[in-house]
């Protein structure tokens, strides 16, 4: 599965929430065959990702002083997903594309281009899902 489509910053691919997103999910899907990837546990870290987001862009708070602050937190999301992967809760590509993007992430712009991309994999994830139970 490639991942270097997946790009945050000034300028993003017009499909990285459409034709990107839908890609992976459809690759996640098929390799989560036998139990893995779930989406009730896919969506444990998309919402602690939300939960990160949520934070950063409180209102009256100063984003890119709280992003410095939150920054450790949120990348420990990569070891989060990988000990996901180490119990068999996730598979290898999950835990490849999830850590990408939190490893993308820089600024509280690219946080919020990551939680938009994970929400609409997520989206994408449900139905494919169910196509390939």
């Amino acid at each position: 599965m490639r991942l270097d489509d997946i790009k945050f910053g000034k300028v993003i691919d017009a499909n990285l929430f459409a034709d990107i997103a839908q890609a992976k999910a459809k690759f996640i899907a098929e390799e989560g065959r036998g139990g893995k990837n779930k989406s009730t546990q896919l969506r444990k870290f998309y919402d602690e990702l939300v939960m990160w987001h949520d934070k950063v862009f409180e209102h009256g708070v100063d984003r890119a002083q709280k992003y410095k602050e939150l920054a450790p937190f949120i990348k420990m999301l990569c070891a989060k997903v990988t000990y996901a992967k180490g119990r068999g809760h996730v598979s290898e590509g999950f835990e490849k594309l999830f850590t990408h993007v939190v490893r993308a992430i820089v600024d509280p712009e690219t946080l919020k281009q990551a939680k938009l991309f994970i929400e609409a994999f997520m989206g994408f994830y449900k139905a494919e899902e169910k196509n390939h139970a």
